[in-house]
């Protein structure tokens, strides 16, 4: 639990028992390679931080093709946000792409977290504010660059994702073939 407490206190200044109640909702939970979290049409439930291990936000469309939006690598946070902020149902998937290690909090109790510790608030604050500006810079960069230029821009901002993951998850993330992937990293 070492890593949330340190994600957290770098984010907000909580006292210490303000964090044990903050943790006490928190739930460890070790996850399969492959493991589904969050389906189409099911309601996001639960927000997870990564301990060790990778998590993918992906859709599919109606020919059966996934597009991937983010990954959440150690000390990112993860969920099918639009869904656990509304309580709808999700359109997007969540799935462990590696055997991974997170610690798991509901919607209700995140969300009964802001009510008893103010400065939670802020945490929340933050969080909603790297995904929109992750987000806004995903859907620039997809109309706004080729091919080649969002995967050196990936290498030069996010490189784990090319060293550890397949080629047809990274294609995915760019939006682009494993053929055309695999001809971008032979020049």
């Amino acid at each position: 639990m070492k890593q949330l407490i340190e994600y957290i206190q770098d984010r907000v200044k909580v006292s210490d028992e303000e964090l044990d109640t903050i943790l006490s909702f928190f739930r460890y939970e070790k996850l399969q390679k492959g493991e589904q979290l969050t389906s189409s049409g099911v309601n996001s439930q639960k927000l997870y931080f990564v301990c060790k291990g990778c998590l993918r936000i992906f859709y599919i469309n109606e020919a059966g093709q996934d597009a991937t939006r983010f990954f959440a690598f150690e000390n990112q946070f993860a969920t099918a946000l639009v869904s656990f902020i509304n309580s709808s149902a999700s359109s997007e998937y969540l799935q462990a792409l590696e055997v991974s290690e997170v610690y798991s909090i509901t919607h209700a109790d995140f969300y009964n977290l802001l009510e008893l510790v103010p400065r939670w608030e802020k945490f929340y604050r933050q969080y909603l504010e790297f995904a929109y500006i992750n987000n806004t810079n995903r859907l620039q960069a997809m109309v706004t660059m080729d091919a080649a230029e969002r995967y050196n821009e990936l290498l030069k901002l996010n490189p784990q994702i090319v060293q550890r993951l397949p080629n047809k998850i990274v294609a995915s993330y760019l939006n682009i073939s494993q053929e055309t992937l695999s001809r971008i990293k032979s020049k």
